[in-house]
């Protein structure tokens, strides 16, 4: 069986974008392959590196992606900073990691642009990281964006040079996992792009019903349709696509009729879409917030992910010290 690895950081909440998108592949990929779902704290500190408070943090995005359906039982689920076997596999990482390959990074030449003020030490290595992450459980598959790409592609590039370094065949080369068309893309609510943390378009799982309605109510739209059966602009294509996942189909072919013989008020629409938002997040939140509330069950699931993942990974850790020549006296 495949392994797949994936991290999440604790510096945001999952919004519909992620939801409806890679939690929803995470899902069904727990199903049919060896999967390590971590979060990832150590990365968080790179962009943040006094967080306010870094456990609540790692506590809420924890319950959400149990309260999403990520099952302790099926997939590894687990803390990164648990797990203090990547720390020493990061740091003999480093030691064939080059300083020209890694400023040469798309990843860090964008963070240096966001953030000159902080170009830390753990900025630039952020990939030897990531590489540690991956190839200490040996995995073989890794979802990613494609601005990580390049990330796999350089931890692909450490596993074949320690390999090489040392003539053996420790790790399996990693490389991108690709959800192709099960990828379901959930816009934002600024008219363009993609929902993202980052860009303020997003509504989360874990969020107020008031705060919902008025980001809703405050969503870009258009003149209006001028013609029955108009083309829709991509603000108001945007609007139906979130529709499609969250309102009844009743609902959504009643707007895409209005829309079409020009009779929609747009004011209507989005009242309904966030009300339907507002319905379709309240679940979660309340099982978010009964999951926080049961700090035993919290307690279970993170030693049981912290011995599976150490487990793994100090079974890997092993076999790379007897290859580079760290004997126990």
């Amino acid at each position: 069986m495949e392994t797949v690895l994936s991290g999440i950081r604790p510096t945001g909440n999952l919004h519909l974008g992620n939801y409806f998108g890679a939690v929803q592949n995470f899902i069904k990929m727990q199903e049919q392959f060896n999967c390590f779902f971590f979060i990832a704290d150590w990365h968080s500190l790179t962009t943040h590196p006094t967080p306010a408070d870094l456990h609540n943090n790692v506590t809420q995005i924890l319950a959400e992606y149990l309260a999403c359906g990520i099952d302790p039982e099926k997939a590894t689920l687990y803390v990164q900073s648990e797990v203090p076997e990547i720390a020493e596999l990061y740091l003999l990482l480093n030691m064939n990691a080059y300083v020209g390959e890694l400023e040469r990074t798309t990843t860090f030449k964008d963070k240096i642009r966001s953030q000159p003020e902080n170009v830390n030490a753990g900025l630039l290595t952020y990939p030897v990281l990531q590489a540690a992450d991956i190839i200490i459980h040996k995995a073989t598959q890794v979802p990613v964006g494609k601005d990580q790409e390049q990330n796999v592609e350089i931890a692909r590039k450490y596993a074949r040079r320690f390999n090489n370094m040392y003539g053996v065949e420790c790790f399996p080369d990693p490389h991108p996992f690709n959800f192709g068309e099960n990828l379901i893309k959930i816009p934002g609510l600024d008219g363009s792009g993609k929902m993202g943390k980052s860009d303020g378009n997003g509504v989360y799982l874990y969020e107020d019903a008031n705060s919902i309605r008025k980001k809703v109510m405050r969503a870009v739209t258009d003149s209006g349709p001028t013609e029955p059966n108009s083309t829709q602009t991509e603000p108001i294509q945007n609007l139906f696509t979130l529709m499609k996942v969250v309102s009844s189909q009743d609902t959504l072919d009643f707007f895409t009729q209005a829309y079409a013989d020009c009779t929609v008020r747009y004011g209507d629409l989005k009242k309904q879409l966030a009300e339907d938002i507002v319905a379709f997040t309240t679940p979660f939140k309340e099982k978010i917030d009964a999951i926080k509330a049961d700090e035993v069950y919290l307690k279970k699931v993170v030693d049981m992910g912290t011995e599976k993942a150490r487990a793994s990974a100090s079974k890997t850790l092993k076999e790379v010290r007897n290859i580079i020549g760290f004997k126990t006296f």
